[in-house]
């Protein structure tokens, strides 16, 4: 790869890169298990609060900037990734092993949510004003003026993620819902790409300086461990934290921000096996089409995906067992590829392996194995009675990568039951025809009670940034199944509710003014106007 010269290997805070300083660590590529150009300094307790206390400080500007700035702010960000070029996805497959046009996708999937949500900004009605004028002669007693509407809550810290460089990380969609709801933002970038994070970064920076911008509403942090994460949520300037992530490290993040002497919410997305319901009528009928389709969405991006399908359940059937010869001969076709590091290459070599010797499990079906090429996932699909997957909590757990289990059920109800047992989960995929969704009709039914996001004949790879995208499920896939953190609804982590009552109008802001400066939806008095 041919390197720029000028890309900044530094802590970033503000607009100031900092003196490096302590011992440097490198970019790993996981395809050759070979360290990259740069060298990248962990960043000191000093940095986080000098970081955060700035944070604050532009806080107190920013969130009162024109929507427009704001929205222009977000729409140069996208500018400024665009005009990076080739540099960055060249980095960007160094550090991640992933292919160019999966990451020319990412790229256009991170500009696009930083226009979208510039879009939602400029527009303003997602601030969901309520008015509800006085009604001084209401009897027994007169009603005051109230109006309400949402506020942003300061300073966001966002860990970057491991399995999207681009489209969860520095420039991510929580930096831009963070920013776009008026919030200064300070990253935590992943170690296993600070040189793609560098390059967003300073993309970040000119964008901000670009509409002079108050200094601190972007910065971004380096670190190869876990203490400048730990000191990030808990530095008492902290307002929120995002995280997309494992389990273990979700979970971490909660207890560090419940110890706080302020507690903090914490957005984790911690994972999803992410059931798939394949129904009798369906596979007996389309038993190729299925496998051919699953198979792809098993291996796609090497498995590392959240919503991959970890899970498919079935009632026993011949349709079934064509099926999985199906299947098995189209997993079979699939070679292995790149996983994004070697830790996580190992931990899939591991989880998988423990899977098959688990009682009652049996191989489906296993990719090519490239044996070239460092870290590589074989892609793998196996099998268990639904009687011993009921017993054994292990066969619950999520393995990352290209790998997925299938649950026999003997009848409908053992098949419920299945279902029963699971925990939270980001998607859940119901795959029928006609017949079986009048037959099936309860357990389809009870399908959202574990689920955020509900697909018919669909598979769950693939999370469009849309209004009406739901990315967030019940515990343990996300910590609070309310919010999401992919489309529109983002922005809503990052604020809070204020009421006005009894105001002089002029001190009240634009968006709650009776004559509607800003022209956007408001419910005044039950009834949605723009009046």
């Amino acid at each position: 790869m041919n390197e720029k010269e000028s890309m900044e290997t530094a802590n970033l805070i503000g607009y100031q890169y900092t003196t490096p300083n302590g011992k440097a660590f490198k970019a790993i590529d996981p395809s050759s298990d070979t360290e990259l150009l740069g060298d990248f300094y962990p960043a000191s307790l000093a940095d986080v609060d000098a970081a955060l206390n700035l944070a604050e400080k532009a806080f107190g500007v920013y969130r009162y900037i024109d929507n427009k700035i704001k929205a222009a702010f977000l729409r140069s960000i996208a500018d400024e990734i665009n005009a990076i070029g080739d540099e960055l996805i060249e980095r960007a497959m160094a550090e991640s092993g992933l292919p160019q046009a999966r990451l020319q996708g990412e790229r256009g999937r991170a500009t696009g949510q930083l226009n979208l949500f510039a879009d939602l900004v400029e527009e303003g009605s997602w601030v969901e004003a309520v008015i509800d004028n006085a009604l001084p002669d209401r009897k027994p007693a007169g009603r005051p003026d109230i109006r309400k509407m949402l506020i942003p809550v300061g300073p966001v810290v966002v860990f970057g993620a491991s399995n999207f460089p681009l489209a969860f990380s520095v420039a991510g969609g929580d930096t831009a819902s963070a920013l776009a709801a008026g919030c200064p933002v300070v990253v935590k970038a992943h170690p296993a790409h600070p040189g793609t994070s560098a390059l967003v970064a300073e993309a970040i920076k000119k964008a901000a300086e670009k509409h002079e911008l108050p200094e601190g509403v972007f910065s971004i942090l380096y670190d190869d461990g876990y203490a400048i994460g730990e000191a990030l949520v808990k530095h008492p300037k902290t307002k929120i934290v995002t995280f997309t992530g494992s389990y273990k490290g979700g979970t971490a993040l909660l207890k560090l921000a419940q110890q706080r002497e302020s507690p903090i919410p914490v957005f984790a997305e911690m994972g999803s096996i992410n059931p798939v319901i394949l129904l009798p009528d369906a596979l007996e009928n389309r038993y190729t089409e299925i496998a051919e389709q699953y198979a792809v969405s098993i291996t796609l991006g090497t498995g590392q995906f959240c919503t991959n399908p970890g899970l498919l359940l079935a009632v026993k059937s011949d349709g079934l067992n064509k099926f999985k010869n199906a299947l098995s001969e189209a997993i079979g076709k699939i070679d292995s590829s790149t996983m994004l590091t070697p830790g996580i290459c190992k931990n899939y070599s591991a989880l998988s392996e423990d899977m098959m010797n688990q009682e009652a499990v049996s191989i489906i079906g296993r990719g090519k194995l490239n044996a070239d090429k460092a870290n590589q996932a074989q892609p793998m699909v196996v099998e268990v009675n639904a009687s011993s997957f009921l017993v054994n909590p292990k066969l619950r757990e999520e393995v990352f990568g290209p790998y997925s289990l299938l649950v026999v059920a003997d009848y409908e109800v053992q098949l419920q039951q299945v279902l029963d047992a699971l925990q939270g989960q980001l998607t859940a995929s119901i795959v029928a025809d006609e017949t079986d969704l009048k037959k099936y009709k309860t357990l389809i039914q009870n399908i959202t009670n574990i689920a955020g996001r509900v697909m018919l004949n669909n598979v769950p790879t693939g999370v469009e940034v849309v209004h009406a995208m739901q990315h967030g499920g019940p515990f343990p896939a996300t910590s609070d199944s309310r919010f999401t953190s992919v489309g529109t609804g983002a922005i809503k982590r990052f604020v809070r509710p204020v009421s006005w009552q009894n105001w002089n109008h002029d001190l009240l802001p634009d968006e709650l003014k009776n004559e509607n400066p800003l022209k956007i939806w408001r419910l005044v008095d039950g009834k949605y106007i723009k009046e």
